[in-house]
């Protein structure tokens, strides 16, 4: 089974954020780190474990009686089809400004929003000067967004 990173919880999503950022990790630093961002009982936290490893996307090794997990997929790989997924359900026509109100609403580095630019700047050249609406199928030209 391919794992899928819009199969798993919020509560998740923050247990994977510490695995990404810590890389290997001991169950009892990813228990004390979590405590100390969410009030969360270590049985809590040791259940969200495991529900990531039968999902697929932690890996565990047991070392004497120590536990150590690792991720199975890549942080910007879980963003990025986090992202698509989301997209997908949005109608194309509002796309655009859904991303202007999410990079406002979003701090970002220099070198980012110089990157976002440079994007923005190589899209602008090839843009249409209309997106289609794809909420209803083609020929159903009657209440388009």
């Amino acid at each position: 089974m391919t794992p899928r990173i819009n199969d798993i919880t919020p509560a998740e999503w923050d247990l994977m954020r510490i695995v990404w950022t810590k890389g290997d990790v001991h169950s009892r630093d990813l228990i004390t780190l979590l405590q100390q961002k969410r009030d969360w009982s270590e049985s809590t936290i040791k259940t969200l474990l495991g529900r990531l490893v039968k999902k697929g996307l932690l890996n565990v090794s047991k070392d004497g009686r120590r536990f150590t997990y690792s991720a199975t997929v890549d942080e910007r790989s879980a963003m990025d089809e986090t992202v698509q997924e989301l997209f997908a359900h949005l109608c194309a026509m509002k796309k655009g400004q859904t991303l202007v109100n999410l990079v406002q609403a979003t701090t970002m580095t220099q070198a980012d929003l110089e990157s976002l630019q440079q994007v923005v700047q190589t899209k602008l050249d090839n843009a249409p000067s209309m997106v289609t609406c794809d909420c209803l199928p083609p020929g159903n030209d009657d209440g388009c967004c």
